[in-house]
């Protein structure tokens, strides 16, 4: 509370100093041109939320932006992939239907970057789910032959445990003392749920974008506890083109001065910083034909002369889409999440060093492992070979690494989408083939909602679903 005044002081004095020197600047620049000087009011605005932030509020409460879940508490040691150990997790999930007697029916949906478990509206929760419209009686997911399970991530910040969440040997937050995380640490504590309800296999794994990495993941982990798999707009290795915007993401987040290396809990929270980071995820989401048909060229107030704050409706459209979601989703998890994304590859080479990696810190109880969050582009990852493996080479190690997964899989594509062009979901289905699957099914869409058709069309993509779990 201290800090948080002294802060408040700080930017006070700051604000009452910043027009002083913004009238003299004026002068001057008016006197050199003869104009008035422009307005800003969207800098402004983010002015005047920092302040509001340095004095008390909004507090984020991440973990009360969603309710009604429940939550599995897994009270044992967790050894993450790349190094230290978790004393204790809690998985928040949600449910619809009913587990029938032999626990044969489940269904896990696994979500994207920043999905909570709140897929579908209950009474505990009534406010529609992010899946509304895919999960119910006779839907898609049809609740009334299956029992449907959603969790939030680990690392996430909507109940399940995270950068956010206290460590319970210190305390405190774990912000970045948390351990980085991949996609397999993610879909090994769904597992753990999954124990604890006694479910031995699921009927199906779904999901789309990260949702997508986690459903092919858990089948090539789990392969004689998935049924059946169904992966959309995903891929089987993240590929530099999506590695670099979520890489541009971070980068934006982490400049702001309070990101404060990820403890900023006690403090202002990175707002524009994330606020950034989201205008640059949002630009990703849709596609430039979506975009031309429903906004076009068009300016908010056309008659007034050009500004620098948005300004054309799509601007206002990506400035309140980032303005909503930063004070809505944890930066650390963010930041944690994403770089889960980067690092995932179903490869055989990459599964069995992740695997040595886990093995090595479960033995030595580390709680956490050193990491270099920023490197030199002239260093070498230590125990990564310098030489570029062939095409060849990639593909046979990505084939072996799916080599168990047999289970019938349906692979979506969308051909608008930027962030994972249709050609990597073409790589899924290609290297479960040449694995041996003989029961994939590709579907290419021509839908002009970019990566988030997987959200908007439930007309295609939800037919598709439906028909791949209910098939006999």
């Amino acid at each position: 509370m201290a800090a948080r005044l002294a802060m408040a002081r700080t930017l006070r004095r700051l604000a009452a100093a910043r027009p002083q020197r913004a009238l003299a600047g004026a002068r001057l620049s008016s006197t050199r041109a003869g104009g008035a000087p422009m307005d800003f009011p969207c800098i402004d605005r983010l002015e005047t939320r920092q302040r509001d932030l340095a004095l008390g509020g909004p507090e984020p409460t991440y973990e009360k932006v969603v309710t009604g879940y429940s939550v599995y508490a897994h009270d044992a040691p967790f050894a993450c992939d790349h190094g230290g150990v978790l004393p204790r997790f809690d998985i928040a999930y949600e449910t619809w239907g009913t587990l029938n007697a032999a626990k044969s029916n489940a269904i896990l949906v696994h979500t994207g970057l920043s999905g909570s478990s709140h897929a579908h509206s209950h009474e505990r929760n009534p406010n529609p789910g992010w899946w509304e419209k895919f999960i119910g009686p006779g839907r898609a997911l049809d609740t009334d032959k299956f029992f449907v399970m959603c969790t939030n991530v680990l690392g996430g910040c909507y109940g399940s445990t995270g950068p956010g969440s206290v460590d319970p040997r210190t305390g405190a937050r774990y912000a970045t003392t948390f351990p980085l995380l991949t996609v397999n640490d993610m879909v090994r504590a769904q597992f753990r749920l999954l124990d604890a309800l006694g479910i031995e296999r699921l009927h199906a794994s779904v999901g789309a974008s990260m949702g997508g990495m986690q459903s092919l993941c858990a089948a090539a982990l789990h392969p004689t506890r998935v049924g059946r798999v169904v992966s959309i707009s995903a891929c089987a290795r993240s590929h530099p083109y999506s590695i670099a915007l979520r890489f541009a993401q971070r980068q934006a987040l982490m400049a702001d001065p309070n990101f404060n290396r990820g403890f900023y809990y006690e403090h202002t929270p990175p707002h524009v910083g994330m606020k950034l980071a989201r205008a640059v995820a949002t630009v990703t989401y849709r596609s430039g034909p979506e975009w031309e048909q429903r906004f076009g060229r068009r300016r908010r107030l056309p008659e007034q002369p050009p500004a620098l704050c948005p300004d054309f409706l799509v601007e206002t459209y990506v400035d309140h889409a980032s303005e909503r979601f930063c004070l809505q989703y944890d930066a650390n998890s963010l930041l944690y999440v994403s770089k889960a994304m980067d690092m995932f590859d179903v490869s055989r080479s990459v599964s069995d060093r992740l695997q040595r990696s886990r093995e090595a810190s479960a033995g030595s109880g580390a709680a956490s492992a050193p990491a270099a969050v920023c490197m030199h582009e002239s260093e070498q990852p230590a125990g990564e070979a310098s030489r570029a493996e062939s095409a060849a080479e990639i593909r046979a190690d990505l084939v072996a690494g799916v080599r168990g997964a047999q289970q019938p899989a349906l692979v979506l594509g969308v051909q608008s989408d930027i962030l994972f062009p249709v050609a990597q979901q073409r790589e899924i289905a290609e290297i479960l083939r040449e694995a041996g699957n003989p029961h994939v099914t590709y579907y290419e869409l021509d839908a002009m909602y970019g990566h988030d058709t997987f959200l908007i069309d439930v007309v295609n993509v939800g037919a598709a679903i439906k028909g791949h779990l209910e098939n006999v």
